[in-house]
């Protein structure tokens, strides 16, 4: 039996229409995405400006902190200047290429920002748990391979999505209730099997981002045994303290991401906005929170901050 042709009539663009159901606040709702977004704009770049300029801070858990800013501001760059283009303009309208690169980024540097959360998990575990050889298990060179590997496990594992949803004909309705272009919301406006895409993005999801959350809990169970071994109650706070802004970030990854697999998961009867509302805040939060975190928690970085931030009135 012949396979259908939906070439000629498959749509090249779709129009995103925000959040649904809340249309008449879409201004108001607009507000905590462009504050979000500038608090995460001003604080990455600060963090990424402050780590590079300060030869003192390069050391691998600040490098690792420099990429993880890089990533969280290459994920709300691309989301969020766009769903404030849908609430103050009503510019929806993307093409099929734009909303593809936009599943590639946002698909990406999620699990970019999963693996760089491993390797802090892992120098976190080698600075408490093998403190002498510190230096020389985490070197430059091994620093740098390691972000290579990360940008190019993301790109490999996501690339194929670009082209199994570039492949699907889109013959029936192009208005997609987001703000944004996420691989299945898309995927499901297509009028053709998509088993493909739904088996690929769970093993995705599962060999990536859930085999790094396993890895990441590993790390920490060998690094509170080694912590509670330790001899002295300061040296066990000390070493409880340089990973408390690191578990402050993985909860504020992870547990959003968790929160929303639940909803969709079993909130059938959730309104369809609050689903589209909750996978804005795993796109928000984590971008704004981080530096704010990193800011708070770690003494370096804070004093630096502050230096950068009062020099100008110091020279006024």
């Amino acid at each position: 039996m012949a396979t259908p042709n939906y070439t000629a009539t498959s749509h090249s663009f779709f129009i995103l229409l925000g959040i649904p159901g809340l249309e008449d606040q879409h201004m108001w709702i607009s507000l905590p995405f462009f504050i979000s977004y500038l608090i995460a704009f001003l604080g990455n770049s600060l963090v990424i400006f402050i780590i590079i300029t300060e030869r003192s801070l390069h050391k691998p858990m600040y490098l690792f902190l420099c990429m993880l800013a890089v990533a969280d501001l290459i994920l709300s760059t691309t989301t969020v200047p766009k769903a404030l283009a849908i609430f103050w303009f009503h510019a929806g309208m993307i093409s099929l290429d734009g909303c593809v690169t936009q599943i590639f980024f946002i698909h990406a540097t999620f699990i970019a920002e999963s693996g760089i959360l491993f390797a802090m998990a892992c120098d976190r575990c080698v600075a408490i748990c093998d403190p002498l050889h510190y230096s020389t298990v985490l070197s430059h060179s091994v620093i740098i391979r390691v972000g290579l590997a990360v940008v190019l496990r993301s790109f490999c594992v996501i690339l194929p999505d670009v082209f199994l949803v570039k492949r699907l004909p889109f013959c029936s309705s192009n208005l997609l209730p987001h703000t944004y272009c996420e691989h299945m919301a898309v995927a499901k406006f297509a009028c053709a099997d998509i088993r493909v895409n739904v088996w690929y993005g769970l093993s995705v999801l599962l060999s990536t981002v859930v085999l790094d959350a396993l890895f990441i809990l590993v790390s920490y169970s060998l690094i509170l045994y080694a912590v509670f071994h330790l001899p002295s109650k300061g040296a066990r706070q000390k070493a409880l303290g340089t990973c408390g802004s690191h578990l402050g970030v993985i909860s504020m990854f992870y547990l959003p991401g968790i929160f929303t697999i639940i909803t969709q998961r079993f909130g059938h009867h959730v309104p369809l906005h609050t689903h589209i509302l909750l996978a804005n805040v795993c796109m928000l939060a984590p971008p704004m929170l981080n530096p704010i975190i990193y800011g708070i928690k770690t003494r370096q970085i804070r004093e630096r901050v502050l230096s950068t931030l009062s020099s100008p009135w110091k020279q006024c």
